[in-house]
């Protein structure tokens, strides 16, 4: 079985003659989106933005926002599409944004695919391409088996594709490194019932554009996120 776990959006404007390529960067759990969104960002000189990178530094700083996601977050509850659109609005409004961007995790639903649009409209912008990654179920599920992080500097690996040098200790710290608590199988199928319940409308909504692009990444075909990358960038740029 193979499921649909990552899209990847692409607005393209001209500015000032020159072309403006925005990305939007989403999906489900371990395959290796980290990697694409890094080979992304360095091929085309534009920010790599996560949502949770978003909510980190608004919490951080303590901005009005911040401190209403995190009343949401000590109740348990999901900080509302208001609030997240807020945060990534300002986001993308901010200078190293000018050129373009990649988004990491937004839009997850319908409801914030079309304020997306409201957004990039507002800026004369709009979506031109969605790379949809598509990954098997099994490898899914052994990539997420094997994830450890460091408990202090947050660094991740993977004991089949990117083990830390000495045994289960962070290369960069010394820590011992940890499971993560939701990385567990029955908690991995929650969260792949929950991403294709809100991505499977956000992904109709984008294919009605016609600017949908699907990109296959699994070790069963030697095919992984460096050459999905490579392969979206070379599209890019000849494009």
């Amino acid at each position: 079985m193979t499921i649909e776990i990552k899209r990847v959006t692409i607005c393209k404007k001209t500015f000032k003659r020159r072309d403006i390529y925005e990305y939007r960067y989403d999906g489900c759990t371990r395959h290796r989106k980290g990697t694409v969104a890094g080979i992304l960002k360095e091929e085309l000189n534009i920010p790599h933005i996560s949502t949770g990178e978003i909510f980190r530094k608004n919490i951080k700083e303590k901005t009005e926002l911040g401190k209403i996601a995190t009343q949401y977050a000590d109740e348990g509850k999901l900080v509302p599409d208001e609030i997240t659109n807020k945060m990534v609005k300002n986001r993308l409004n901010e200078e190293d944004c000018k050129n373009g961007f990649i988004l990491d995790g937004y839009p997850r639903n319908l409801a914030q695919a079309e304020e997306l649009d409201n957004i990039l409209s507002e800026k004369n912008e709009k979506l031109n391409l969605v790379v949809y990654l598509t990954t098997p179920t099994e490898e899914i599920v052994e990539r997420v088996m094997a994830r450890r992080e460091c408990p202090k500097c947050k660094k991740v690996y993977n004991m089949i594709l990117n083990k830390p040098k000495n045994g289960e200790i962070c290369d960069d710290c010394g820590v011992q490194l940890i499971t993560r608590a939701d990385d567990t199988e029955e908690k991995l199928k929650t969260r792949l019932n929950i991403f294709f319940t809100q991505t499977q409308p956000v992904m109709d909504f984008y294919k009605t554009k016609g600017i949908v692009r699907e990109e296959e990444v699994s070790v069963a075909i030697n095919r992984l996120g460096t050459d999905a990358a490579k392969d979206i960038v070379s599209y890019l740029k000849n494009k």
